[in-house]
């Protein structure tokens, strides 16, 4: 019988370069970073030895806190990195449709259905809560947005349709919200009735555009490079 090729290298492999690239980006944006690791590190890890000082047994609660003050550091280094992700692509060209693809399941986005030379694009999402147009770019976009609503109603009556306009303004959604917003979605179709709609929009596609490259948030996949 033939041996099957061991996987896990492959794979602590592929995590540690997620790891790196994670660093790295976040790194750029906030480069105190390195620092704030060690130091909640150390923090939670002395906290630990404190306690067992306190109880007595500064070597067994040394030993216990370890994996926690590791654990409390990964937790950090998360949180800084989700921010330093948006960051690190916002303002860039298809950066809202980064954020779209990346969510890991129950969404299919073709990005940039419609997109001017000014570079205002709309990208499409469909998902059981129904048809999603984001609109990312100047205030053309809205008009850009209304189109593409009737040619979405057109291919697919009944189905409901929800405009986002990614900015920072009153009516707008932040970038780094994007992806929670989309996922509170109330579900409006059933998964068959949300494949029916995939299938028409299928032969629609859109246009082959650049999309911003790095590590994303905790909670959605990287996008292919």
């Amino acid at each position: 019988m033939f041996k099957k090729k061991a996987k896990a290298p492959k794979i602590k492999k592929v995590r540690f370069q997620t790891f790196r690239d994670a660093y790295k980006v976040t790194k750029s944006v906030k480069p105190w970073i390195g620092a704030g690791i060690f130091g909640v590190f150390a923090i939670t890890w002395a906290i630990g030895i404190a306690i067992g000082i306190f109880i007595s047994h500064p070597i067994y609660l040394g030993f216990v806190s370890l994996p926690v003050a590791v654990l409390a550091a990964m937790f950090f280094f998360t949180r800084i990195a989700s921010s330093a992700a948006y960051v690190s692509i916002e303002g860039q060209m298809g950066a809202a449709a980064s954020v779209l693809m990346a969510i890991r399941k129950g969404w299919i986005t073709t990005p940039a259905v419609a997109v001017t030379k000014n570079q205002d694009m709309v990208h499409r999402s469909i998902g059981r809560a129904g048809i999603v147009l984001t609109g990312e770019g100047t205030q053309a976009i809205r008009g850009m947005l209304q189109d593409e609503r009737r040619k979405a109603e057109r291919f697919a009556p009944g189905v409901p349709v929800i405009e986002i306009y990614v900015g920072d303004g009153a009516d707008q959604v932040p970038l780094r919200k994007l992806q929670k917003r989309v996922a509170k979605l109330p579900k409006k179709l059933s998964a068959h009735q949300m494949r029916e709609v995939r299938a028409r929009f299928k032969a629609v596609g859109g246009m082959s555009m650049p999309i911003p490259k790095g590590p994303m948030p905790k909670g959605i996949r990287v996008p292919k490079r």
